[in-house]
């Protein structure tokens, strides 16, 4: 995950819909299914998919109050906190 990535997807939801990203999601996690996908593209697919579930995340954690800059920053200390286990 990147930080980067998931400010702008934040940004981009607040803009736009979440209903936006949502829908992708479910488009790239259709495109997994392609049997012929090599692992190095399932890999780029995955680190979108996991790019935008964080961006839904943050923006569910602002839409319930939270700073954008502290939603974002407890995130990623959740994601490093969890790799760290």
């Amino acid at each position: 995950m990147k930080l980067p990535v998931i400010k702008h997807l934040t940004q981009f939801i607040e803009d736009n819909d979440e209903d936006f990203v949502v829908e992708t999601i479910e488009t790239l996690e259709n495109l997994t299914e392609v049997p012929s996908l090599k692992d190095e593209e399932l890999d780029v697919i995955g680190e979108l998919i996991s790019n935008m579930y964080g961006a839904l995340e943050v923006h569910k954690m602002v839409k319930d109050g939270t700073p954008k800059k502290e939603a974002l920053n407890s995130f990623m200390s959740r994601v490093l906190g969890s790799i760290d286990k």
